[in-house]
């Protein structure tokens, strides 16, 4: 089986601080590989090694089959989290300038580029100053760079962040299109609702450290049917009830729930329709949001106890 990175191991602290902490993780040609994680767990400090902006303290990362090499890098395309386009320029001299530090011709560069504005809903804003742009449009232009030299392989550091529902959906789309081209795409995202949509595999990182690992159906497979989507109207003090709920996520007239271990799902619906109205209930996978959030706080308190017994 052929896979397009490789880290094995990678290590990488600030003084004393761990931020990546022997990951490990393979991605194989021409899936859709979801790096998630809370805030400050070694997301981006891990993409930034793959792309060589720092090195490894210890630990190897193979690109193409091959160890990591600056010249391996003229096949991939990388979107950073923070913006990196010249703001005076306008859009079109921005993708060429790009393009052609990927070794195109300025000809060919603004052939693709306008191409990718049309496809990304820019076309009427090639001319226009990149500082004129609303942050969404100026994320998109930033994808566009990325992609513009036909990658192999593509990093996206949070690709939807300041998208608009509309905007999101036309990245989607593009993605999924490389996809079938047979690219390999990496990126992170706190939105777990586009991880579900798009990736292959996923790899859950805390801490530093890879905490959850492997094909999503199989992920969410392992954690069984026990969870509960129910739509109502009116009171449902099951939810403090311990014998029949383990957790849940209570957006009001809408809650999603865990079943306590060996609760009986229609005991929670006969509960329920005594106290409130039951318009929708349904008994289906745990969500990635919930598998993302119970792993979590599974490992603080696993982090915890190491410190408590230390």
């Amino acid at each position: 089986m052929a896979y397009t990175l490789e880290l094995d191991r990678i290590r990488k602290s600030f003084d004393e601080f761990v931020a990546v902490d022997d990951l490990s993780f393979q991605i194989r040609e021409g899936e859709i590989f979801g790096l998630l994680g809370p805030n400050g767990a070694g997301k981006t400090s891990s993409i930034r090694m793959m792309i060589g902006i720092t090195l490894p303290d210890s630990g190897e990362i193979r690109i193409f089959g091959e160890p990591f090499s600056r010249r391996s890098l003229e096949r991939v395309g990388y979107l950073p989290e923070e913006r990196g386009l010249y703001k005076k320029m306008s859009i079109v001299d921005n993708l060429i300038f790009l393009g052609c530090l990927k070794g195109l011709t300025p000809a060919e560069a603004e052939r693709r580029a306008r191409h990718w504005l049309e496809r990304m809903e820019l076309a009427e804003w090639a001319g226009s100053k990149v500082e004129e742009l609303s942050k969404g449009m100026q994320q998109k232009v930033q994808f566009v760079a990325a992609v513009l030299h036909e990658p192999g392989f593509m990093i996206l550091d949070e690709p939807f962040s300041g998208l608009d529902p509309a905007s999101s959906v036309v990245l989607k789309d593009a993605l999924l299109d490389l996809k079938k081209q047979g690219k390999t795409i990496l990126f992170s995202t706190h939105r777990m609702d586009t991880v579900e949509r798009l990736c292959d595999s996923i790899c859950l990182v805390n801490r530093g450290r890879s905490v959850l690992l492997g094909n999503l159906r199989e992920v969410k497979a392992s954690y069984g049917r026990s969870s509960v989507q129910l739509e109502y109207e009116g009171a449902l003090p099951l939810l403090q009830d311990p014998t029949l709920v383990s957790g849940s996520n209570d957006f009001g007239n809408y809650v999603e729930l865990r079943l306590a271990k060996g609760a009986d799902p229609q005991r929670v619906l006969a509960e329920a329709m005594k106290t409130s109205t039951v318009r929708r209930f349904e008994v289906v996978e745990p969500s990635l949001e919930e598998i993302f959030i119970d792993t979590v706080e599974k490992t603080k308190v696993e982090k915890v106890v190491a410190v408590t017994h230390a």
